[in-house]
C-alpha cells in the first residue's frame, strides 16, 4: 500500500479549501480507508476545525519545515481521519524554509516514511503561491482545486495552473491536475450554474463529482471539531462530498448519495 497524495490548492481565499480538505478525507475514512491530512496552512484553519486547539500543540508542521522534527512526530489521530497540525509558527517557518536547500521537497521527504501507513493523504495548502504551497505541489501525486461558484470565484486558477506546470517541469513531473469540485453552490440560482459552466470552459478542467450546495450546515461543523460529513450527514453538501471522494480516488459512487447530493430522496 503506497497513499495517493492530494494537494488541495487555490491560493484565492474563501473557497471552501479546508472544508474540502476535511470532507474528503473523512469520506474516505468512511469508507475503510487510512487517510491523513496535513495541516500546510499558518493560518492552521484544518486543525481547529477538527477540534484541536493550535497554540496549544508541539510538535506542528512548523518544526519539520524547521528541520528539528518529523511529519510522523506530528501526527494527531481524530475519530474521521489523522491530521498533522499546523500553528501560527508556521509563518515565521516560511521564512526559514527559503535558506534550505531543496526547500520544495522538505515535505515530499518527510511524506516517504508515511505513505506506506495510509491509503491516502490530502495536504491543505495555504491561500497563496509561496514556498510552503510548492511543497505541497511538489510532494503530490494529484492536485484538486475548489472553486467557489460566485463572480470572480476563479480569479486566480490561471495562476495556480501556471505554477503548477511550472512544477511540472521543475520539480514533479509526475503532479496531475485531477480537476475542480465545485463548492458553494447555489441551486436556485442561473448564476451559479453560469460561473460553473465558464469555469469549465475556460481551463478545460473536470469538475470532481457534482457540486456542492450551500448549507448553513459547513459553518456549524468547524465548531464541534467535526466535519460535515460526521455532523449533518444527511444534507446534500455532505453526499456530495461523499461522491467527489469516490469520483477523486476511483472508488464506486453510492446512487444513494449521488441522489442525496442533488436533492433527491
Amino acid at each position: 500500500m503506497s497513499a495517493v497524495v492530494y494537494a488541495v490548492a487555490n491560493q484565492k481565499g474563501g473557497v471552501a479549501k479546508t472544508t474540502t480538505t476535511a470532507s474528503l478525507a473523512a469520506a474516505l475514512a468512511a469508507r475503510g480507508l487510512n487517510v491523513l491530512t496535513v495541516d500546510l496552512d499558518p493560518q492552521a484553519c484544518l486543525t481547529f476545525s477538527l477540534g484541536f486547539d493550535p497554540d496549544e500543540l508541539s510538535p506542528t508542521i512548523h518544526e519539520v519545515v524547521t528541520g528539528r522534527g518529523t511529519l510522523a512526530e506530528t501526527v494527531l489521530t481524530h475519530d474521521e481521519c489523522d491530521l498533522a497540525p499546523a500553528n501560527l509558527d508556521l509563518a515565521g517557518a516560511e521564512v526559514a524554509l527559503l535558506s534550505r536547500t531543496g526547500r520544495e521537497y522538505v515535505l515530499r521527504a518527510e511524506l516517504i516514511d508515511l505513505r506506506g501507513s495510509y491509503d491516502a493523504i490530502f495536504l491543505d495548502c495555504p491561500p497563496s503561491l509561496g514556498v510552503l504551497t510548492l511543497n505541497g505541489l511538489t510532494a503530490a501525486d494529484k492536485v484538486v482545486i475548489p472553486v467557489q461558484c460566485e463572480t470572480l470565484s476563479h480569479r486566480g486558477v490561471s495562476q495556480l495552473l501556471e505554477t503548477i506546470a511550472d512544477v511540472q517541469k521543475l520539480t514533479n513531473p509526475q503532479l496531475e491536475v485531477a480537476g475542480l469540485v465545485a463548492t458553494m453552490f447555489d441551486t436556485r440560482t442561473r448564476h451559479s450554474r453560469e460561473v460553473l459552466e465558464d469555469v469549465q470552459s475556460r481551463y478545460g478542467l473536470k469538475v470532481l463529482g457534482v457540486p456542492v450546495r450551500k448549507s448553513v450546515r459547513f459553518a456549524e461543523a468547524p465548531n464541534m471539531g467535526r466535519t460535515i460529513l460526521s455532523h449533518a450527514p444527511k444534507v446534500p453538501g455532505a453526499a456530495a462530498y461523499r461522491v467527489i471522494a469516490a469520483d477523486l480516488h476511483g472508488l464506486t459512487v453510492h446512487p444513494e448519495d449521488l441522489a442525496a447530493a442533488e436533492g433527491h430522496r
